[in-house]
């Protein structure tokens, strides 16, 4: 999946070799596992070592399916009860989080849901357990949000750009 959606890798060898989404997503699977099985502590160390090599920060907890792709990698944030779907791609800057922190939420839905075949570009920020981005979305640079998307949707921010002649001031 790596190879197959970026057209700068020029072999499998080179991903396993070279990305740190790659590295990162392996010890997410590993740690999830361990999480599951009741070793948070470990877990955590996993996902926190490779949070150090990367910039990615996965929580072992999160629900990720097959295949997963981060392109670029760093500064990704996934929080721990975040469900992601199966082929999905996002890119650096990444945040997957809860729209507030108190301790009285553990144990709640606090992140989003992204559904099945989600594209999501780079320092976008989707809040909130109860968003979801349905399936086939693409979610574009720089979005914050912190509501649901329909599936097939394309959620972009538009911004205005100005340019002056500084000769002319």
């Amino acid at each position: 999946f790596f190879f197959a959606n970026d057209p700068a890798c020029s072999s499998v060898s080179e991903v396993i070799a070279a990305y740190p989404g790659f590295f990162a997503v392996c010890c997410y699977r590993i740690a999830h596992q361990l999480f599951r099985l009741g070793y948070p502590l470990v877990a955590r160390m996993v996902t926190e070592n490779a949070h150090s090599k990367t910039g990615v920060d996965i929580h072992p907890g999160a629900h990720i399916g097959c295949p997963f792709f981060i392109d670029h990698a760093t500064g990704v944030v996934i929080g721990e009860t975040t469900r992601i779907g199966d082929r999905v791609i996002i890119y650096q800057g990444v945040t997957l989080g809860a729209l507030r922190v108190a301790k009285q939420l553990h144990g709640t839905k606090r992140h989003p849901t992204v559904e099945d075949d989600c594209i999501i570009y780079a320092n976008a920020t989707i809040l909130g357990g109860d968003t979801v981005i349905g399936e086939k979305s693409i979610i574009g640079g720089n979005v914050w949000l912190a509501q649901s998307v329909k599936p097939n949707s394309s959620v972009y921010h538009e911004s205005i750009m100005t340019t002056k002649d500084r000769d002319r001031d």
